[in-house]
Formats: C-alpha cells, structure tokens, sequence
C-alpha cells in the first residue's frame, strides 16, 4: 500500500530547508541565521559560528558576537571577511561586533535573483518528490497492489499536495522578496 504521509514528510522536509537557506540572505535587518553558512577552521576543523561563540542582535542593525574561546577571535574575525554578506566586523576583545550596513539598490537585485534561484531549487525538489512518487504508484498498479481506480485517486492528491506546497514557497519568496526590497 502506498503512504501519502511520507510524501508530506519529504515535502515539508523540503520546506523546513528552503525556509533555513532563505533565512541566511542578508536583509537589511541584522538576523543571527546570516551567519549559519560561515565556517571558521579552528583545532583543525571548519566548525560553524555558533558552536565557537554566542551570536545576538543587541540592535535591529547590529550582530554581536561573544567568541568563547580568546584564541579564535581573529580566526572568527578572517572567516566573517571572507564571507560573501560583504560585512566588516570591529574586534573589542572576545566580542565582535558586525554593523550591517544598508543593502545598495544593486545588491538588494542580486539578492533577489540569488533568492529566486533558491526558490526554484526548491519547487524542482517539491516536483521530484511528486515524479518519484508517482513512479512508486505506477509500480504498484503494475503489481496489482492498487486498482487504477486507487492509483488515479492517490495521483491526484499528490499533485494537490505539490501544488499546495509549492504555493507556500510562492508565498515564503515574496514575504523575503518584501523584507529584501524594504528600506
């Protein structure tokens, strides 16, 4: 018998990714996610920000970062400079402190258009779901597992399925789209 629940599941797994990645744009608002993809090679390895310091928002443009470990500020330092979110951060002993400065009309388009990209990464993955699900079903119908009738029926909901989830990433793209394009 085919489970349509697992086809949620992995959609919404989907969806729980596409929201993390999209959170990790840079508006003009300061957001601790901004630096969820920035690794820093401390004791030997790339270790993510938050494992090496405590990050907050003391201000609505402003990242405060407080490195627990001395040794690695400048090493925390480097790693936000090569970083692509075009930040400049101020060392002030294990603190550091990022001002994130206005986003340029130009930047504002690049990061729509990098943001669209990861929308229709998203919806190709919602659509690969509803393909592998449907050759799962065309299987089973070949196996008389399912009648054509139940086959036709569960097809249907899938797409449902899909085109609901795929207006919940139409509609996770304009609210960021908004908060990108607001000043």
């Amino acid at each position: 018998m085919f489970d349509q629940k697992k086809v949620k599941d992995r959609m919404e797994k989907t969806i729980i990714s596409f929201k993390k990645e999209i959170g990790t744009l840079r508006t003009g608002r300061a957001n601790s996610a901004m630096l969820d993809n920035i690794k820093a090679d401390v004791y030997g390895q790339l270790m993510p920000l938050n494992q090496l310091a405590t990050i907050t928002t003391p201000e609505p443009r402003m990242l405060s970062i407080q490195v627990w470990d001395a040794t690695n500020v400048n090493i925390i330092d480097s790693a936000l400079k090569k970083s692509d979110l075009g930040i400049n951060p101020q060392i002030d002993g294990q603190i550091i402190r990022i001002r994130i400065p206005d986003l340029t009309e130009e930047r504002r388009k690049e990061m729509i258009k990098v943001l669209k990209t990861i929308g229709e990464k998203a919806k190709v993955s919602i659509r690969n779901i509803r393909r592998d699900c449907n050759e799962e079903i065309k299987n089973l119908e070949k196996e008389k597992t399912l009648s054509q009738d139940e086959s036709k029926s569960i097809e249907k909901n899938i797409q449902k399925t899909t085109d609901d989830y795929i207006k919940n990433i139409d509609d996770l793209l304009s609210s960021k789209e908004k908060e990108i394009i607001q000043i």
